[in-house]
């Protein structure tokens, strides 16, 4: 995985061909809207003379979009930008360009309600499957939470490399798709909460290490629920944080 959210925008993005650089750019416009759901895109000389491409990149580009759902040609209409109930919004790239765009709250909670509806059965088959390893990995992880000097960046990437090993824990490689999800929901939450020894993240390592104490104990259930307190905990933070930022606007 990339972390894409916790990389430094410019940094990412002086590497890129000329092909990610017209997706990255067409992309953040169609979710910023730029170009609105419904809308259709310039026509392929303006845009060609406009990102300085060939017609060859810009071609993939539109494909690269349309197979994120974004797009979808039609011929003698033009490229039209989708519904958002057609993207794909497991990708990546899109929810980066949410960040990019300015994320809300409503956008958070929903990446929440996606956690709790994975991310516990994630642990409880962890519960049953993690090997020896697996478990001298997650209880390395979650005392890495306690240590001090941490910033709110580091705490959400160890938070996130904890959250991924229990995906890999579970022996589902289906559950290591969600990482980019996880990542968006545990870079939000962090990024508009105060730093962690003044809202309560101090007591991450625990709550982790509680998750970890379940799968040492083959308890699927305790798992589960343990993770379930955890994910709640995040969505607090999140709900704390807007109601602070609304009340502080008023």
């Amino acid at each position: 995985m990339r972390n894409r959210l916790l990389e430094t925008g410019k940094t990412a993005r002086k590497s890129r061909t000329s092909h990610a650089q017209v997706v990255d750019e067409l992309g953040r416009a169609i979710v910023a809207g730029t170009y609105p759901v419904g809308s259709i895109l310039p026509g392929d000389a303006d845009l060609a003379q406009r990102f300085k491409v060939s017609r060859t990149v810009l071609r993939e580009t539109m494909k690269t979009l349309a197979a994120k759902g974004m797009i979808v040609a039609k011929a003698r209409v033009g490229t039209r930008v989708t519904e958002k109930n057609l993207w794909n919004m497991f990708d990546s790239e899109i929810i980066a360009w949410h960040f990019d765009s300015g994320v809300t709250e409503e956008f958070l909670l929903q990446l929440y309600d996606i956690r709790l509806a994975f991310e516990p059965f994630a642990a409880g088959l962890a519960a049953e499957r993690a090997s020896k390893d697996d478990i001298e990995h997650l209880r390395a992880l979650a005392t890495e939470m306690a240590a001090l000097g941490h910033t709110s960046e580091s705490l959400a990437l160890a938070d996130l490399h904890f959250h991924l090993a229990i995906a890999d824990a579970s022996h589902n490689p289906f559950m290591r798709t969600l990482g980019s999800l996880i990542e968006a929901a545990l870079v939000g939450m962090f990024r508009i909460s105060t730093p962690p020894s003044q809202n309560g993240f101090s007591n991450i390592a625990d709550t982790h290490m509680r998750i970890v104490e379940a799968i040492v104990a083959g308890d699927v259930d305790g798992a589960r629920k343990a993770m379930e307190i955890v994910i709640i905990d995040g969505r607090d933070h999140v709900r704390d944080a807007y109601a602070a930022i609304t009340k502080a606007s008023a």
